[in-house]
């Protein structure tokens, strides 16, 4: 089984993880990292290689960060620039996490690093939808509702 690491700025992504627990269950795959004020990459780099660990050293690890160029992805860099196996999907939403928690279930292995980052993006881009009040009482998506 891959690892996922949420890691972002402030509680976000202890938040988060905590709701996509509320909807998929409690998981063992995934672990939040935080960067709180005072804190810097040195100090998130220390919190992924933890997470790592706790996971039980995965062959494959992908870190779901809140944004591109911020500390949570540059730290997240650092250990990607250091193992072909581990990669990095920036935008972080909960459609993303549930979506890398269901092919966490159905993993054999065989995916490799950018396929499971091509799942987060496209999980991620499929939870972001707009609706207008003429979309919402439009007859062609009365159905839909």
């Amino acid at each position: 089984m891959f690892g996922i690491i949420v890691g972002t700025h402030g509680i976000f992504s202890t938040e988060i993880v905590k709701s996509c627990e509320m909807i998929c269950g409690e998981q063992k795959g995934i672990r939040a990292a935080t960067l709180i004020p005072g804190e810097g990459p040195d100090d998130v780099v220390a919190k992924y290689k933890a997470a790592i660990k706790e996971l039980g050293n995965p062959d494959r690890v992908i870190f779901l960060n809140d944004l591109l160029g911020g500390s949570p992805y540059n730290a997240a860099s650092r250990l990607v620039a250091e193992n072909e196996n581990y990669g990095i999907v920036t935008g972080v939403n909960l459609p993303m996490i549930v979506a890398m928690i269901q092919e966490q279930m159905i993993d054999d292995g065989s995916a490799d690093i950018k396929t499971l980052m091509e799942k987060a993006v496209e999980g991620g881009k499929g939870g972001v939808v707009s609706a207008s009040y003429e979309s919402l009482n439009s007859s062609d998506d009365e159905d839909d509702l």
